[in-house]
């Protein structure tokens, strides 16, 4: 299929963005919403894009989107995310965050935390951190992942289960409408798992883009963590559940 310009914008934002929805790029681009809908509808027959309600996401099927892109999706909305979170956080604890970027955005915003230790099995959360004297950086041993800095594998779980831990911080790949996290590689799930168990609060920091992404692993739901901190409100269903479980929900405010 070959692609006008504004279904080629529409997919550069999209990939950019993470999402991108109707009515932004139908007052973006100055048409119809209808117009914008044909465009989706094309770049998800031609394999580009999964329509979602009000919008449509990068398709990606059971692989994920590569390291560098994932770092540069919804920066602003991960840098607020990781300021809300880390203000959390109190002085004086112990945390495991694991692979993410918007774990390692949480990581930068720790810079300034006094006496705390942090178990990672992300190398670039271990990188960031040395900046912060004040903090004791401990580094889970396994299998390297050149593609985005994660140590994975049976060697990591292990690791992480020497830890009791005040926090456990984590990213996930997709959020499904019913509150489980999904990701796509069972090595990393397990060690996710493993970190939730190790911890006496969890919370999952994930922007607004990951709701409605497929992913086929499953880690856990919503209903098993403490907070989820994000940048739009979660769909009213979900905002049910999630009172009904006791997870607290935080919308992260995007002015510093």
């Amino acid at each position: 299929m070959a692609l006008n310009f504004r279904q080629s914008s529409i997919l550069d934002i999209a990939r950019q963005d993470g999402r991108v929805v109707v009515e932004d790029l139908a007052q973006r681009f100055d048409v119809t919403l209808q117009t914008i809908r044909r465009d989706l509808t094309d770049l998800a027959e031609a394999g580009h894009l999964d329509r979602v309600h009000g919008g449509a996401v990068p398709r990606t099927g059971v692989a994920n989107i590569g390291y560098e892109a994932r770092r540069r999706m919804n920066e602003t909305a991960k840098a607020a995310i990781a300021r809300a979170c880390a203000a959390m956080i109190p002085d004086n604890a112990s945390l495991i965050l694991n692979l993410g970027t918007t774990t390692e955005a949480v990581a930068r915003e720790l810079v300034h935390h006094r006496n705390i230790t942090v178990v990672t099995n992300n190398m670039n959360v271990a990188n960031l951190l040395v900046a912060n004297p004040g903090c004791e950086i401990m580094v889970a041993g396994g299998a390297l992942r050149r593609s985005d800095g994660g140590l994975v594998g049976a060697l990591t779980t292990q690791f992480i289960e020497q830890f009791k831990v005040d926090f456990a911080i984590i990213g996930t790949s997709a959020l499904d409408r019913d509150g489980d996290l999904l990701d796509f590689d069972l090595a990393e799930v397990r060690v996710s798992r493993a970190i939730l168990q190790q911890a006496r609060q969890a919370f999952l920091v994930v922007d607004h883009s990951k709701l409605g992404r497929s992913a086929p692993a499953r880690i856990a739901s919503l209903s098993e963590l403490d907070a989820v901190v994000t940048d739009q409100a979660l769909p009213d269903s979900l905002m049910a559940a999630c009172e009904g479980w006791g997870t607290r929900v935080v919308l992260a405010d995007r002015e510093p």
